[in-house]
């Protein structure tokens, strides 16, 4: 529970819900007017949404309140039920969202495409601006976006009165307001706009339709119906329930991401939602949902807590209760202008960019189409079907393409290269291609599947067969799982995820992936490893590596040992240009003036370079720590392990806390990490540029058995796993 601190709802939360308020009375009036709901109804839903939403829900910032993405289907739900059966579909709607929060089930309400909800609020935001288009020109809206395009242009040619004047002034002022200065700005567009349009029809004794409030605001009472039959009422309830979950819970998510507050709880969110829907409809109120125009408001103000929006909702109740007859002098054509803006803004083309970027262009149109041409339910359906349709198709796809190598002495070499995933939906295509593969040449065939299913392998081995019997030669290069040599063994086929775990060819060592080739001459073992690079890797690399032609400009100085074993761009990720690497027995960093390969690199590296990080990376079972602790033979190994000799001196004296490796071997190369650590804070360059702030040095443990990379905690004076927290000194 969150307790909300006197102060800080007076300095942040009592300002902000004043600015909130200021929006959300003319928005409430205008989509109850769209929404053909009584006026008072959409005021309702306002006090409801901010005082009952507002202090239950489970997004501290979140406002709630009438949405215009519920426009389109209460409208038709008001027309079909009539308003008394629509309240009570309200309140059943509330208790459906009760449900599915104490089902703890919110986050699956996430799973629905953006495309499809950013079609569904575009074809709403379209349909709103067709119908309160005809209440602007002085007619009234029709029954359907269809009927509303039909009617449009008989319309627009009409004779226009005073109506035309107050909601394109209304409209005028909207798009302008975003453009003067910010001390202007600070009182809400939508209400200055309202306001001036109101106050220029007064002035000029404009005879227009109104806003009608009953005279007895105070006289609440439950005002919900219920129906005769129960099959449409069902449809309608779960309609609304569904729509205003997922209206409710992406604005809370969004909300999220614009303050640095607590996160949002969607489970109870939902509960919060449908407490206020059951309340809201019971008195007569429109539903309500987590609405983002207000929610960002709500931010930008710089509310701190929930206060402010159950505050707003008190507002907006001592509003109506004491000016209800300077609501009435609101022309509807004012707020028909509103809405036509706030459904215009419902048609982002940043999303349509967006869904265009991730493919999902058709989704989003369909959706759209569907939501103006037939009704909301409808196209979001349509939306679901397709992009579940597209989700099969891209699931089982696989990229299938031939091309001619190179001419030898033996004939032609053909190479079939098939991607993605295999299975019977890609056999018709595979075949046509392998079909094509000329008799008696090699080929190389190349599979980088994530999956073959048994139909696509038996295609691939009865061709394979057929082929060599013909007189030519296949060969099968499997890169990630041997499905097909798996299924060439007998074996049954593994699940994908028993498959995912296999280790990809980039990172397995020579003796797994080549081992099926049958390729154990060393350098055979090189000239395929550096043939696969060319085939594989450098295309993906080229692009990078051609950034880099000119010169490198890397952040990290490397300094590792030698092992075989060790590959600093696998355990840290790293890609070209981004190590400059040193590697000698036993990562050592001798004096200055011992070693000058050692010296220019460092010089090089700190002055030329400008590394910003030296990492010296030692290991488990190191062969040059067990040759120092066993006594080295004399040669030229003993004469450089001299520059460890204070690494041994250092186990001896030095503790390290926390868990560490129990042979000596690994104790003495945890020690010896910090020695060579000391060791370069002796050159005068690294000590100068870490005085100054331009250099960190970083002690880092490779375990080879584990896998586990570990990083020093200068603070607590011990070796952490990485990623886990690293204590800050003096903190």
């Amino acid at each position: 529970m969150v307790i909300m601190r006197p102060l800080a709802v007076l300095r942040h939360d009592l300002p902000a819900s004043l600015v909130v308020f200021l929006v959300a009375v003319p928005l409430s009036l205008g989509i109850a007017l769209a929404s053909g709901a009584p006026v008072a109804a959409g005021l309702v839903a306002a006090v409801v949404g901010g005082v009952v939403a507002g202090a239950l829900g489970g997004s501290a910032l979140q406002v709630s309140g009438p949405a215009a993405g519920l426009t389109v289907v209460m409208a038709e739900t008001i027309q079909t039920f009539g308003w008394a059966v629509t309240c009570a579909i309200t309140v059943a709607a509330g208790a459906c969202q009760i449900l599915l929060g104490l089902s703890r089930i919110a986050r699956a309400a996430l799973a629905i495409s953006p495309a499809i909800v950013h079609g569904m609020l575009a074809g709403i935001g379209v349909t709103i601006v067709l119908g309160q288009l005809h209440v602007i020109l002085g007619g009234k809206a029709q029954s359907s976006a269809v009927e509303n395009v039909a009617e449009l242009p008989a319309q627009i040619v009409a004779h226009h009165d005073s109506a035309t004047i107050v909601g394109l002034i209304t409209i005028g002022l909207l798009l302008l307001w975003p453009k003067l200065p910010e001390a202007v700005r600070k009182v809400p567009g939508p209400l200055a706009a309202i306001a001036v349009a109101t106050v220029v029809s007064v002035v000029f004794g404009m005879t227009l339709p109104r806003v009608e409030l009953p005279g007895d605001l105070l006289n609440i009472h439950l005002v919900p119906q219920l129906p005769d039959g129960w099959g449409g009422f069902a449809l309608a309830v779960v309609t609304i329930a569904l729509i205003a979950s997922v209206e409710s819970l992406l604005s809370a998510v969004a909300v999220d991401r614009m303050h640095t507050g607590p996160r949002a709880n969607l489970d109870r969110e939902l509960v919060g939602q449908g407490t206020a829907n059951m309340i809201s409809g019971a008195l007569g109120g429109l539903p309500v949902t987590g609405v983002i125009v207000r929610s960002s408001t709500n931010v930008t103000a710089g509310a701190k807590s929930r206060a402010s929006a159950v505050l707003h909702g008190v507002w907006v109740l001592l509003f109506v209760v004491l000016l209800a007859g300077l609501i009435q002098s609101i022309p509807l054509a004012a707020l028909a202008g509103l809405l036509v803006h706030v459904g215009a803004k419902l048609v982002n083309p940043g999303h349509m960019k967006t869904v265009l970027a991730h493919g999902d262009l058709p989704v989003y149109l369909l959706t759209l189409a569907g939501v103006v041409v037939f009704d909301l339910l409808t196209g979001v359906l349509a939306g679901i079907g397709l992009a579940l349709v597209l989700m099969l198709r891209r699931t089982v796809w696989s990229g299938i393409h031939i091309e001619r190598e190179s001419t030898g002495r033996e004939g032609d070499n053909w190479r079939v290269v098939v991607e993605g995933v295999l299975t019977f939906l890609s056999v018709p295509r595979l075949s046509k291609v392998l079909g094509s593969v000329p008799g008696g040449v090699t080929v190389r065939l190349e599979l980088v599947v994530d999956y073959l299913d048994h139909a696509a392998f038996e295609s691939l081995h009865t061709w394979q067969q057929a082929h060599e019997r013909a007189g030519g030669t296949v060969e099968v290069d499997e890169v990630g799982h041997p499905w097909f040599g798996e299924g060439k063994a007998g074996r049954p086929t593994r699940s994908r995820i028993a498959a995912s775990r296999a280790v990809p060819r980039w990172l397995a060592p020579w003796s797994e992936w080549q081992a099926a080739e049958e390729v154990d001459i060393p350098a055979q073992q090189t000239r395929r490893g550096a043939t696969e690079f060319h085939r594989r890797a450098a295309p993906l690399l080229r692009d990078t590596l051609s950034g880099l032609a000119d010169g490198q400009r890397p952040r990290t100085l490397f300094i590792t040992c030698g092992d075989s074993r060790i590959v600093p761009n696998l355990i840290t990720t790293s890609g070209p240009g981004d190590l400059f690497t040193i590697r000698n027995i036993g990562n050592l960093v001798p004096p200055q003036q011992a070693d000058p390969s050692m010296n220019a690199s460092i010089e090089y590296a700190v002055g030329v370079l400008g590394v910003e990080e030296i990492v010296v990376c030692g290991h488990s079972s190191c062969g040059a720590m067990a040759a120092l602790a066993d006594g080295p033979p004399p040669g030229p190994l003993s004469v450089w392990l001299r520059h460890a000799e204070p690494s041994a001196h250092r186990l001896g004296s030095a503790t390290l806390d926390g868990a560490v490796p129990d042979r000596d071997g690994d104790r003495l190369a945890l020690h010896n990490v910090l020695q060579q650590l000391e060791h370069l804070r002796e050159y005068p360059s690294v000590a100068a540029a870490e005085s100054a702030g331009k250099l960190q040095l970083t002690g880092m443990y490779f375990h080879v058995g584990d896998a586990q990379v570990y990083l020093f905690d200068a603070a607590e004076r011990t070796f952490r796993p990485a990623g886990a927290p690293v204590a800050v000194p003096g903190a």
